[in-house]
């Protein structure tokens, strides 16, 4: 057993830490403007651009761009909105508006 346990350390330092730090490049100044960009955006905002892209399928780089935003980056911001039902009900209220 205590083989067995050993084993099983050793294989998951051995995979598993493996993990390099990120090395550091001119796209980290990028990644952190639209990280802080993203943060200033409302969920009345998010909820616009949502419509928007809804709308506008094939504008939809174009309007995240605009707002300094990428897609995955658009996608973390409305989970941070979803984790609260406030903030869902001002983006929900929003997309809808902008649907109309």
């Amino acid at each position: 057993m205590k083989k067995a346990s050993i084993a099983i350390l050793t294989l998951f330092l051995a995979f598993g830490c493996h993990r390099s730090a990120p090395a550091t490049t001119s796209n980290d100044t990028t990644v952190a403007s639209s990280q802080q960009q993203q943060a200033a955006l409302t969920p009345e905002e998010l909820g616009e651009l949502g419509a928007k892209i809804k709308q506008h399928p094939g504008d939809a780089q174009k309007l995240l761009s605009e707002k300094g935003l990428t897609g995955p980056s658009f996608e973390q911001a409305i989970r941070r909105v979803a984790e609260s039902p406030e903030a869902s009900k001002r983006y929900a209220a929003a997309y809808k508006k902008a649907q109309a």
